[in-house]
């Protein structure tokens, strides 16, 4: 079937988004305590809970809890307090790509987005193409997440979409290959130029 929607992931594809720009190599006393950080305490299933929609207050104040360690406070109160300068911008490739592809008048766009619905609003205010899409379903606004099931079937039924004839295009390929569960043809991103690369082969570009 022909493809008629274009499905697209947000940070990593077209949001440059990374605790690691607060967390640097001048952070913490060395590469080891960082590693301990992000392996057991502000881990990516932590984060993913509140891009499901649990509140970042409580979140932060149940970690400093469960790490009572002085040490650990001031980095896990960051992780939400800093988040700001985790959203460093757009990524411009991609963007473009994304123009390029709108500029065709041939596809319907749609974002499907793990984020939380707290500090989804400040990218939206802060990055316009965030306003091309057709529609968007922000996890944390809906209480569930990639790559559950739901959170895609959602997107179908309130947008109308037959996942045939439909691209998803995500950074994390543990979403795309539940895209692909549900019958959406994937592109796992990994650059701008890949993707450019993967659009021309399937001539939707």
């Amino acid at each position: 079937m022909p493809i008629d929607t274009l499905i697209w992931d947000l940070g990593g594809v077209l949001v440059d988004w990374s605790p690691l720009y607060v967390y640097d190599d001048d952070y913490f006393s060395d590469a080891a305590e960082r590693d301990y950080f992000f392996q057991h305490i502000c881990t990516a299933d932590w984060n993913e809970r509140q891009d499901a929609g649990y509140s970042l207050q409580q979140a932060t104040e149940e970690k400093i809890k469960e790490f009572p360690d002085l040490r650990w406070r001031q980095p896990i109160l960051d992780f939400y307090g800093r988040w700001q300068e985790m959203l460093r911008g757009p990524i411009p490739e991609a963007v473009t790509l994304f123009d390029q592809l709108r500029s065709q008048n041939q596809y319907r766009f749609y974002a499907l987005t793990n984020w939380s619905a707290e500090t989804f609003p400040i990218a939206l205010h802060r990055f316009d193409f965030l306003h091309w899409f057709d529609g968007r379903l922000v996890s944390g606004e809906e209480g569930t997440r990639k790559p559950f099931p739901a959170f895609y079937q959602l997107l179908f039924d309130r947008y109308r979409i037959d996942p045939s004839r439909a691209l998803f295009i995500d950074d994390n390929l543990r979403n795309v290959k539940a895209g692909e569960a549900m019958g959406l043809s994937g592109i796992h991103f990994t650059s701008a130029a890949a993707l450019q690369l993967e659009l021309a082969k399937r001539r939707l570009l």
